[in-house]
């Protein structure tokens, strides 16, 4: 493991921000969080640059490289962060970033005598476009959750609903990198082939099942070279941070594609991501023990550690909401479907980083990871709709006046996230939106010729 569980100056929290916004309740992006993004202002030719959040307002760090306020490790960190994409920012390492954490920390907190030089840094975050954080290599997608993974088991194997290698490996599989989309993203609803119960040949046409999965994503920082493992002490050195992720999913395509190899094109088509990116530094306060119950097989010498047990786990408060077309016309508000926590997951973000790579597997600066949907231990927790209608058997009330069993054509999809605790000051990942838009030239489903 590393110094992230263990709280310095920047977690204080008496400290307030000379930005007023920054103070306020409930804002999520106060002085302690400081997270990561890419951004340039809307409806302009400006090239995107990295940039800071905090509290209603973006650091531009291309602005700031300029300025040169900085010297050291914070000065390499704004350069690299000032680019188009956060890459190189994020193959620097924790101490970089780190650095700037603390560089801006002390020129955001009241009294800084930065204040008057990082005002003509600002750019209003209602007034910003956001891109992809970084540039994205390969994107792995695991089923970190135990308790999705077994809803999801008895559906497709009512007998066998918890496959015997599902407590003893982090299961994931290679996703798709051209698909994924920053927040706001709109996509065509996939088609593909699909084989309803009891029907003798499978039909081609637009999925009727499809459904959004509630995850975290987990940007890479450091890389390893090929044929190196990165040992899980030594893992979260080689995050740079987390952010929210929407990896949509039709179900019925993936009933019919998912055996033997996994999924498909039940899953290329569209993953969706949050803007910003909250680094581990920020995600200090909030660790909790990582456990295993002691009925179940613990995690071989590979993937177990005192450190991991100890604080491996993090307490990210998570919530699903919809807003169906009729309701966006009405002017009606989101409603939620569900709330739960990554703290609940199987599996840490160390020992995903620690199995990806046993076998020698190069991970790069800007690789994402996806956590698999996160469902907690009750029905209310259920991170999908698959769990929550039990397989579209029970539809849901949404609205005033209408139900759903799965995702309709117009329906956005909007997760939200935050980490909070006593004696901490809370912070927040923003959200991540997503909308459904009709088939492109569906047709009628037809039999494949």
């Amino acid at each position: 493991m590393t110094v992230f569980d263990r709280l310095d100056a920047t977690h204080d929290p008496t400290v307030h921000s000379w930005l007023a916004a920054a103070n306020e309740s409930g804002c999520a992006f106060p002085i302690q969080n400081l997270p990561f993004g890419i951004f340039r202002r809307a409806r302009s030719a400006e090239e995107f640059r990295g940039g800071v959040a905090i509290g209603d307002q973006i650091v531009d760090l291309a602005a700031l490289a300029q300025a040169d306020l900085f010297s050291g490790d914070a000065a390499t960190a704004i350069r690299a962060g000032s680019r188009s994409s956060l890459n190189a920012l994020m193959q620097l390492g924790p101490q970089f970033s780190g650095a700037l954490r603390h560089a801006l920390f002390a020129a955001l907190k009241r009294g800084s005598g930065h204040e008057s030089a990082l005002k003509e840094c600002l750019v209003a975050q209602a007034d910003a476009a956001f891109s992809l954080p970084a540039q994205i290599g390969d994107y792995t997608d695991f089923y970190i959750s135990i308790h999705h993974a077994r809803a999801i088991g008895r559906q497709f194997r009512p007998d066998n609903p918890l496959l015997p290698n599902y407590q003893w490996i982090p299961i994931g599989y290679h996703g798709r990198s051209s698909s994924i989309g920053v927040s706001g993203q709109r996509f065509a609803r996939p088609q593909g082939q699909k084989k309803a119960a009891g029907a003798g040949n499978p039909t081609v046409g637009p999925s009727e099942r499809l459904d959004y999965e509630l995850e975290m994503g987990i940007f890479i920082g450091t890389g390893n070279p090929q044929g190196t493992a990165i040992p899980l002490e030594d893992a979260e050195n080689h995050i740079f941070g987390l952010c929210l992720l929407n990896d949509w999913s039709a179900r019925d395509l993936q009933a019919w594609e998912y055996q033997p190899l996994g999924p498909f094109l039940a899953k290329n088509f569209a993953t969706t991501i949050s803007p910003w990116v909250v680094t581990l530094q920020a995600l200090a306060p909030f660790r909790v023990p990582f456990s295993r119950p002691e009925r179940d097989p613990q995690p071989l010498p590979y993937l177990e550690s005192a450190s991991n047990r100890r604080a491996g786990a993090i307490d990210i408060r998570l919530e699903a909401y919809i807003r169906t077309a009729k309701m966006q016309q009405r002017d009606e508000p989101a409603q939620r479907l569900s709330r739960t926590s990554l703290r609940h997951a199987y599996w840490t973000i160390s020992q995903l980083v620690a199995h990806h790579t046993v076998n020698g597997c190069n991970l790069r600066p800007g690789d994402l990871l996806g956590s698999g949907t996160q469902s907690g231990p009750t029905a209310a927790e259920a991170g999908s709709l698959v769990e929550l209608s039990q397989g579209g058997s029970e539809p849901l009330q949404v609205g005033s006046d209408e139900t759903r069993t799965f995702l309709e054509d117009g329906d956005t999809v909007t997760f939200r996230a935050w980490c909070q605790r006593p004696g901490a000051v809370t912070i927040g990942f923003g959200e991540v939106s997503g909308s459904v838009l009709p088939a492109a030239n569906p047709g009628s489903s037809t039999a494949p010729g």
